[in-house]
């Protein structure tokens, strides 16, 4: 959760929403990995996420689950269309919660190359919030 929180300072993300299994700050491990990250973006738990995913595309954000799936597109060949975007993460060893996927606008997920397709969750985060602020510095 804490190099979560540092790559969303790192790429200017708004808020992020913690749900489910995830550890809440103020935790010893969290500050630890997140070098104070967490007291710069702002953050809040939520026990519907089901709700919130609708409260924010009834505010124009477009629901982005970055999750291997029968219909995901590869994150390079992404377009977000200059929406708004809330990136969805999933467990690190389960993925996205099977009551979300069908919520999603959109799945994509990483190109790999080796013989694991599978990366840390904090890694593919960062690996998808770079790709998003190239692409949306490109629509700028």
């Amino acid at each position: 959760m804490g190099a979560a929180f540092r790559n969303a300072d790192a790429f200017g993300v708004k808020e992020v929403y913690l749900s489910g299994y995830s550890p809440l700050p103020p935790r010893p491990e969290i500050t630890k990995t997140a070098i104070g990250a967490e007291e710069h973006v702002s953050w809040s738990a939520i026990d519907n996420p089901l709700a919130k995913i609708d409260i924010l595309k009834n505010t124009g954000y477009q629901i982005v689950g970055l999750e291997q799936t029968n219909s995901s597109e590869l994150l390079s060949e992404f377009n977000p269309g200059g929406r708004k975007i809330c990136l969805i993460l999933g467990n690190e060893v389960t993925g996205i919660d099977s009551k979300i996927i069908p919520l999603l606008d959109k799945a994509v997920e990483i190109p790999q190359f080796g013989m694991k397709h599978s990366l840390n969750v904090s890694v593919a985060c960062g690996v998808a919030l770079y790709a998003f602020l190239l692409k949306l510095q490109s629509i700028s």
